[in-house]
C-alpha cells in the first residue's frame, strides 16, 4: 500500500479514486492533480512508480489543499465557534439535534439515538 499524506491508499485502485481515501480530496480534486501532474487517470495505484508517488506527495503538500488533521481541526474549531456563540446552530450542535432545519417529532433518530421511552405513555400499535 502506498502511503500519502500518512494515509494508506489501495493498491487495487485507480490513481483518482484511490486519492480520495484521504480526507479533504473529493472526486473533482483528485482528477485535478492527476490532471495537472499528466497521470494517466486508468493507471492503478500498485503500478505508479516512485517517482509519481513523490509527485502525488509533492503536489498535495504544496498545493494549498486542506488535508487530514488539519481539515478535521478546522471544521471543529468552526463547530465550536457556533456553540460559543450561543447561535441557533450552535445550541443545535449542542443538544445533539439537527442541525439544518430537519423535523425532529418521527425522524432524527441518528442525532438524537435510540429511542427513549416515556412513563405513563402507551406504545402505538396495539
Amino acid at each position: 500500500m502506498a502511503r500519502i499524506a500518512g494515509v494508506n491508499v489501495p493498491d487495487k485502485k485507480r490513481i483518482p479514486i484511490a486519492l480520495t481515501y484521504i480526507t479533504g480530496i473529493g472526486h473533482t480534486t483528485a482528477f485535478k492533480i492527476c490532471e495537472k501532474l499528466n497521470i494517466d487517470v486508468q493507471q492503478r495505484m500498485g503500478e505508479a512508480s516512485e517517482d509519481t508517488l513523490n509527485l502525488i506527495r509533492s503536489e498535495i503538500d504544496s498545493g494549498g489543499y486542506l488535508i487530514e488533521g488539519d481539515l478535521r481541526r478546522e471544521v471543529s474549531m468552526n463547530i465550536k465557534r457556533l456553540m460559543d456563540m450561543k447561535c441557533y446552530r450552535g445550541l443545535r450542535h449542542r443538544s445533539g439535534l439537527p442541525v439544518r432545519g430537519q423535523k425532529t417529532k418521527t425522524n432524527a433518530r441518528t442525532r438524537k439515538g435510540p429511542a427513549k421511552p416515556i412513563a405513563g405513555k402507551k406504545p402505538v400499535g396495539k
